[in-house]
């Protein structure tokens, strides 16, 4: 199924929840929805089920409008963040819930379905438990399986893993990315860890306040990001606001951050302005950028695994403020000259951790290509 959002917003009273959002997922693609708690996540989510009416826009099911269509009606599997699970039935009757309203696809008998949806979810054998008796992803598994036992066209998960603990938090994301690429089912995930995000999708889009910032695939946001927003919500990064101090004949732009002066590479993966392509809110690199002069304002930011002491061109000499270490690698916050600073040091085992004791000086670099401007 091909999902279409076109213009859609949703007020209550006088806030508004959703701001003219338009999306469109692809058949058969993993879709996530990302962004800080309140920025609309779960009312699209809501909007797109039948839960809840759009004040204005269209939501579109491989190009029919779904205006006026019971939630029932639409093909849609949910699963909710609490997995809404009913107590007073066995596992298997829980999932069985699921065809109460339609017959198991493919003609099979409802034991049947239950049966393979449970093996699907490693959950073979359970038909007979309370799921009062069952670990949170257990419960998890089984809220799964029960909105994919009518065989939907469309499965939407609203931050289905919040309650769980990182390690299995993690192992789950994997499972869910599995069963749905084996089933080719189009899905659309919500979620505020950025991680997950990043870690599940085949494409995402980072709301802000009701609104998209940017759409597209999780390597071009992480590296291309189009707004400062995008920049700082997905991963740690340092985001500097300059001022273009001049061009030189070699190419690229001179740039002035208080006192110092830094080379920024210009080329359409740098420099190039970002345009929102109609329907989707995606973005694109716009052909022929207007160059930044001498005098103009701009904001870019370089990763903290960009910073290196190997990196010679841009350097910087800091104060270590704190260190965080995190196994492959060690967060060092750095004091230049009242801006704070993230490195991403890799770590080079115990004597490693000499370098960069808080209150030492450290010195870094950045090659000129490992800025990137944003909006």
């Amino acid at each position: 199924m091909r999902l279409e959002l076109d213009a859609v917003s949703k007020r209550y009273g006088s806030a508004t929840a959703l701001d003219s959002v338009s999306l469109s997922v692809d058949d058969g693609e993993f879709f996530t929805l990302v962004g800080p708690s309140g920025c609309g996540k779960t009312t699209t989510l809501r909007c797109i089920a039948g839960f809840e009416p759009p004040t204005e826009g269209t939501v579109r099911f491989d190009g029919e409008s779904m205006a006026g269509v019971a939630p029932e009606s639409r093909g849609v599997g949910v699963v909710f963040q609490n997995y809404a699970l009913f107590p007073h039935l066995s596992v298997g009757e829980n999932v069985a819930y699921g065809l109460r309203f339609t017959d198991p696809p493919g003609g099979g008998s409802r034991d049947d379905r239950v049966a393979e949806l449970l093996d699907l979810v490693d959950l073979a054998g359970f038909e007979d438990r309370d799921p009062d008796s069952l670990s949170g992803g257990q419960q998890q598994r089984v809220a799964l399986a029960r909105a994919l036992a009518p065989g939907p066209d469309l499965l939407l998960l609203d931050e289905p893993m919040s309650a769980l603990d990182a390690r299995l938090r993690d192992r789950l994301r994997r499972q869910v990315k599995r069963i749905q690429s084996e089933l080719g089912v189009t899905t659309v995930y919500v979620t505020h860890d950025q991680s997950e995000a990043l870690a599940v999708s085949d494409r995402l889009a980072v709301l802000n306040r009701g609104r998209v910032e940017q759409v597209g695939k999780p390597r071009e946001l992480y590296h291309r990001p189009r707004t400062r927003f995008v920049a700082e919500f997905l991963g740690e990064n340092n985001v500097l606001d300059a001022v273009v101090e001049s061009r030189p004949e070699t190419g690229g732009v001179r740039v002035g951050v208080g006192d110092a002066v830094f080379a920024l590479a210009e080329g359409r993966r740098v420099l190039g302005r970002s345009r929102t392509q109609p329907g989707d809110g995606s973005s694109e690199r716009a052909e022929g950028p207007p160059r930044p002069e001498p005098g103009d304002e701009l904001t870019f930011c370089v990763r903290p695994e960009r910073l290196r002491a190997d990196a010679g061109t841009n350097r910087i000499r800091g104060t270590v403020v704190d260190t965080e270490f995190q196994g492959a690698t060690t967060r060092v916050r750095l004091d230049w000259d009242g801006t704070e600073l993230v490195v991403a040091v890799e770590d080079g085992g115990e004597e490693s951790a000499a370098g960069f004791e808080v209150g030492t000086t450290m010195e870094v670099g950045f090659d000129p290509a490992a800025a990137h401007i944003v909006e």
